[in-house]
């Protein structure tokens, strides 16, 4: 079946695009994530989510950012991510919907301990496993003997540091194949069904179709 190109699935696909392609890139330099961007991308997500789909499209995209941004929030809580990460699926969650932010959060999660597994073991065979635990590992530092090597805590600039990867590029390259897996029922989710013909609203049967009286 054939997609048709409206205007609310391009405007859909360039701003999914542009956001996933600048958080990417901006994490990749400099492993940071603007606040600017992530906040216009969750505005605009916001402003496409009510011209197109009504406040039944507000909702579905606060479901979303809910989901998204909540379990990033909670992982960073923890210690188990990044502020960044936060912000990017805050601002990308409103303009993808529940479900879809679901897709994406599942394929990056399975990209990044595919990826990550990968680099590290490619550390160790190359470098071998002590130098690898000094690079990727919190080890802290330091503070002296006057202190019994007193263990500093870790700066944010260290720990962005000792990243595998920038976590925008796993979430940009999930974003793109569950669009393009989804991208039918997308394409089709603001397309209002034909009406019924009225005989079938009715109930009653078209002329030249009445079943003959039995005798």
């Amino acid at each position: 079946m054939p997609i048709e190109l409206t205007v609310q699935l391009i405007v859909f696909l360039v701003g999914v695009g542009v956001y996933t392609l600048a958080a990417a890139y901006t994490d990749f330099r400099s492993r940071r994530i603007p606040n600017p961007l992530t906040v216009t991308a969750f505005a605009l997500g916001l402003v496409y989510q009510l011209v197109f789909n009504g406040l039944p499209g507000l909702g579905d995209a606060m479901l979303g950012f809910l989901v998204g941004f909540g379990l990033l929030f909670v992982l960073w809580m923890v210690g188990g991510g990044g502020g960044g990460d936060v912000k990017l699926m805050g601002g990308l969650s409103v303009w993808l919907g529940f479900k879809l932010t679901l897709y994406v959060l599942a394929a990056s999660t399975v990209a990044v301990i595919l990826i990550t597994g990968g680099v590290l073991a490619w550390s160790v065979l190359a470098k071998g496993g002590r130098r690898t635990k000094e690079k990727f590992l919190a080890t802290g530092k330091s503070e002296g003997k006057s202190k019994r090597n007193k263990k500093k805590p870790e700066s944010v600039e260290e720990r962005q540091k000792r990243r595998v990867m920038a976590y925008a590029i796993p979430v940009a390259v999930a974003t793109w194949v569950v669009v393009a897996w989804k991208l039918p029922e997308i394409a089709n989710a603001g397309e209002v069904p034909p009406p019924k013909p009225a005989a079938e609203q009715s109930g009653e049967a078209e002329p030249g179709t009445e079943e003959p009286a039995q005798p």
